[in-house]
């Protein structure tokens, strides 16, 4: 059974086309990294798996099960874009990653041991277990974003789905997410992930799919970086080998939101 199968899907904005005639399948046990250039709609395309998106036509299915009807929400673990963890929230990194245990045990049960112990799993699987006690708002960015990570896999969720993971934080935040998917993944969990560059995630990656112009225009591995992308020194992932008619690159910015 598929973990997220996508059919046919279309989204518009205020009459404006976004996504086109979407098919996506994804197995069980598979990273797959959503691949495209800003507004190419590679974020709508798994806000509209996880349903923050109305479709306009086409359908979603999570786990064998039709997006309208699906209640095991507990499954998805959720990291969107960049933002800061701790923006006026006078949390500690262990409240924030504890609060991804909600919708596992439900709002009104009191946290015991087995939250604690998935709180603090969590937090050694990024890298900050040695933080769990200090404000939130003390952290790096790219700290913060790992808090994150680790809120949704204090989860323990089957299907973990990143919304530009890595995008404008520092090297050693980026190793780190990457181990920890990696031993997410190696435990059978499923990834998707929207990435401008993969960097140490890459060899992670078992499919890549790029977006344009609201259409896949390539499904497969990892696309091989061509012309100047292929100099060295040039360590972004530009998708243009397989796909390069469609002149599609990949490029990264923090300056302006992915779509």
């Amino acid at each position: 059974m598929s973990v997220v199968t996508v059919s046919h899907a279309a989204v518009s904005y205020a009459g404006r086309a976004v996504l086109q005639d979407i098919d996506l399948d994804v197995q069980p046990g598979q990273v797959v990294a959503i691949l495209g250039a800003n507004g190419s709609g590679k974020s709508t395309l798994i806000r509209s798996v996880l349903g923050l998106v109305p479709l306009e036509a086409g359908t979603v299915t999570l786990f064998g099960t039709p997006q309208r009807r699906f209640r095991q929400w507990a499954r998805i673990g959720y990291v969107p874009q960049r933002m800061g963890a701790g923006s006026g929230v006078p949390a500690t990194v262990g409240e924030v990653v504890a609060s991804g245990r909600l919708a596992r045990r439900g709002i009104f049960r009191p946290s015991g041991a087995a939250d604690r112990e998935a709180v603090r799993t969590a937090l050694t699987d990024v890298g900050l277990l040695d933080r769990i006690a200090d404000p939130v708002s003390t952290l790096s960015g790219g700290q913060q974003q790992r808090t994150l990570i680790a809120r949704a896999l204090a989860g323990r969720p089957d299907l973990l789905i990143l919304d530009e993971p890595t995008a404008g934080v520092d090297a050693a935040s980026q190793d780190a997410f990457a181990e920890a998917l990696r031993r997410f993944a190696q435990a059978g969990g499923t990834i998707m992930l929207v990435a401008h560059e993969l960097g140490p995630i890459e060899p992670l990656i078992d499919k890549a799919v790029v977006v344009h112009h609201g259409r896949i225009a390539y499904e497969g591995a990892v696309p091989e970086p061509a012309g100047h992308h292929a100099e060295p020194g040039h360590d972004h992932v530009h998708p243009h080998a397989e796909a390069e008619r469609a002149r599609i690159c990949v490029a990264p910015t923090d300056r302006m939101p992915a779509n």
